[in-house]
């Protein structure tokens, strides 16, 4: 096991408590939220965000999949032409600076939109604050904390909004149950025994559609917080390309599946027909069964883990999880 010694000399800026305040963050989040909603309209919702900042249009596309609730997330620096008056806008930007975001933002604008814009200040804040946006200020709790670590602040402030608006069901019970799913000493040393199966493996990250969010999380906390190569599909898709690639395998691979007693029937027999046809291949598999009583409880509690396993590699490798040092160089320069 991981020691308390071994924390303290990588972890410099306090990630792992970072990640323990995913509970508070959910209260918190919507508390944020509790005088923000839409009263006209809506047909149709956009989430522009980058990063950790996109998190939150991913779990609510994962939550809400085959609803008649259309979402669609904006990763880029405009938005689709069809966004109008009955669109509802989230420009999602934790420092306020992306300026992707901020491009998207104007755009929202031009097109008469509806708009709630999230951000700890910056930019975005200036402007919101200027145009009379409704605008949420995101939480900047010490010096160090990152987007993909505010995932609960940004997350349950934007479902707060739906729910005040009526655009979603009222989701106070599920919410609830999530303090008690989300302990997350219970997943340390779950986290702890597959960061020693990862030692110097690349991790490949499998879904069924459900958990997507959760899975795109793990691949992404990887690259962050380990500072390494994660690749991520869904079933069945992946059945149908991706699976030929282990026939010439060109590195050191652990495939992780996590698994949803909810899943289609078909989908958990792919999973387990793939899993022993990746064995034979000599790959190693863990599969991970995502237990919880909702959807919701399922997609939190999957992220925490992931969340946690890839800092526990960070540590292990004596990488500290928190800077992400190219990314800051990258937007320097720009």
């Amino acid at each position: 096991m991981i020691t308390k010694d071994e924390i303290a000399e990588v972890d410099k800026e306090d990630m792992l408590g970072s990640i323990a305040t995913i509970r508070k963050q959910i209260k918190e989040g919507l508390k944020l939220a509790s005088d923000v909603k839409v009263l006209d309209e809506v047909n149709e919702i956009i989430l522009a965000g980058m990063g950790g900042s996109a998190l939150p249009g991913e779990i609510l596309k994962s939550l809400f999949a085959g609803s008649k609730l259309k979402i669609t997330l904006v990763k880029n620096y405009k938005i689709p032409d069809w966004a109008n008056s009955k669109t509802l806008f989230f420009a999602v930007s934790y420092s306020g600076n992306t300026e992707e975001t901020i491009s998207a933002y104007r755009e929202a604008l031009r097109k008469s939109c509806k708009i709630v814009a999230l951000a700890s200040g910056g930019k975005l804040k200036e402007l919101a604050e200027k145009q009379d946006v409704q605008f949420i200020k995101l939480p900047h709790p010490f010096d160090g904390f990152q987007p993909r670590a505010a995932i609960g602040y940004m997350f349950f402030a934007i479902l707060g909004v739906l729910m005040n608006s009526r655009i979603v069901p009222n989701m106070s019970k599920d919410i609830d149950k999530l303090d008690t799913a989300l302990r997350a000493e219970k997943y340390a040393e779950k986290a702890q025994d597959l960061a020693e199966m990862l030692a110097d493996k690349i991790p490949i990250i499998y879904t069924s559609e459900k958990l997507a969010a959760a899975g795109y999380k793990w691949k992404i906390a990887f690259n962050e917080n380990a500072k390494t190569h994660a690749f991520f599909n869904v079933y069945p898709e992946m059945n149908h390309n991706e699976i030929n690639a282990y026939v010439n395998l060109n590195g050191k691979f652990h495939v992780i599946m996590l698994s949803n007693d909810d899943d289609h029937k078909q989908i958990r027999k792919r999973m387990k027909i793939t899993k022993e046809l990746y064995k034979k291949m000599g790959v190693d598999v863990t599969e991970l069964a995502v237990k919880g009583d909702s959807l919701l409880a399922k997609l939190f509690s999957a992220i925490v883990i992931g969340d946690l396993v890839s800092y526990f590699v960070a540590i292990k490798e004596k990488t500290d999880p928190t800077p992400v040092k190219m990314v800051e160089d990258l937007k320097k320069q720009l």
